[in-house]
């Protein structure tokens, strides 16, 4: 009877204690849970330094309430120019992704494509395209919920030999990151060649191409440092750029409750546009002064000299204006409202780099996706060995990415 009477006592301990495990447990565990989307590397300064720290501070004001699992190199499958159509749908919940990787489909946000139209400042052009963006570009992107828009570090003519005038980029084939950039580059006497990033340093090689119309930031990640030794840079204006968008599917941000939705607006906007655009102009001081220590030729072209590009580049703005004309949209107006925007934030302070992020030998490392590949000792010699290289794409069916297998997300998780 006594070990009949103690098992019923233990049985009876063990149900009263069970539904307050289950709730611990339940408490524990997030609300909601999303899946951020992108093309980038887990070591770029784009995933590390704007997607982790932006998705952090969004559990930690969600007390959390809400984790954000980060798949990098186009984990959850696809191509980069199908990540927004995997917002809409629902494949993910969040993406990363820029809209000139679908020409032609996002008509007025291609105003911040146009050479020296913007600033050499990825922060200003940044700040100045959130505002744009809520002025004017609600309708090409309603299908999504639209979290914040940036641009991109400005592009840099690296080559095989100087440049320092039009008449030195005369018959030099450049790979170029859009179509407007490919048509600027025409203008300019040079060649633009489209080429998937991974296969730049290949094309290089194999003397396909004679360098590059890209970022600051993508040089170490393809070893450009060991093949192009000339940089030509642009002290005020850009003779290219690319906008990015963070977009969130709208089921994914409808079915949130208030106080999560509040979040997740609180992070959104100018918040994480100044986020990414401080992110790219620490990128490109970094590798350029990287580049300037090992010894690498870098001309800067004071706003007298270019002129003379802006003039041999202005039958591009013409033909773009036309194009818009027969969409039924005023180009003079758009990039009349975009200088006026850069004008408006022209004077934003330099990022500096926050101290959570100096190196330090007590810090522990970010996660990592098991399969990223880790900088190589060939790129020691720059200070962040960053690169933009998408992972080679699975195949898709009718137009959307097929799911592959994740080793697993980046992970975010916070003690509370």
């Amino acid at each position: 009877m006594r070990l009949a009477r103690r098992a019923f006592l233990a049985s009876m301990a063990a149900s009263v204690a069970a539904p307050a495990i289950l709730r611990r447990a339940r408490a524990d565990a997030p609300q909601v849970a999303l899946k951020l989307h992108h093309y980038f590397s887990a070591v770029s300064g784009g995933h590390e330094r704007f997607l982790v720290p932006w998705a952090r501070k969004v559990q930690t004001e969600s007390g959390g309430r809400v984790r954000i699992d980060l798949f990098p190199s186009m984990q959850l499958g696809g191509a980069p120019a199908q990540l927004f159509d995997q917002a809409r749908d629902g494949i993910a919940d969040i993406v990363w992704a820029a809209p000139s990787a679908t020409p032609g489909r996002f008509a007025k946000i291609e105003t911040f494509e146009l050479p020296f139209v913007l600033s050499h400042r990825a922060l200003v052009n940044s700040r100045a395209l959130q505002d744009y963006a809520a002025a004017n570009l609600q309708d090409e992107f309603r299908e999504v919920h639209p979290i914040c828009f940036s641009c991109r570090d400005h592009g840099v003519v690296h080559s095989s030999r100087a440049v320092q005038s039009i008449e030195d980029l005369k018959g030099l084939r450049l790979h170029v990151p859009s179509r407007l950039a490919g048509e600027a580059v025409g203008a300019l006497g040079a060649s633009g060649v489209t080429v998937p990033v991974p296969q730049v340093p290949m094309a290089l090689a194999a003397h396909a191409i004679d360098g590059c119309l890209d970022p600051w930031d993508v040089v170490p990640g393809l070893r450009l440092n060991d093949l192009l030794k000339s940089h030509t840079d642009f002290a005020e204006s850009a003779l290219s750029t690319a906008p990015f968008v963070l977009a969130m599917n709208k089921t994914s941000y409808d079915r949130l409750p208030p106080d999560l939705k509040g979040v997740i607006d609180s992070n959104s906007g100018q918040v994480a546009a100044g986020m990414a655009g401080a992110m790219w102009d620490l990128e490109a001081r970094a590798v350029a002064d990287t580049a300037r220590q090992r010894g690498d030729p870098i001309t800067v072209l004071a706003a007298e000299e270019t002129a003379h590009w802006r003039k041999a580049t202005a039958p591009v703005i013409a033909a773009w204006q036309k194009q818009m004309k027969e969409r039924k949209l005023d180009g003079g107006r758009l990039i009349a409202a975009v200088h006026a925007l850069v004008a408006k934030y022209a004077n934003e302070p330099e990022p500096q780099q926050p101290q959570a992020q100096q190196p330090q030998a007590s810090q522990p490392a970010e996660p990592k996706i098991a399969s990223e590949p880790q900088p190589s000792a060939a790129n020691a010699g720059f200070t962040r060995p960053k690169a933009d290289v998408p992972a080679a794409a699975p195949p898709a069916l009718g137009g959307k990415a097929v799911p592959t297998a994740v080793t697993r997300p980046t992970e975010l998780d916070i003690p509370l």
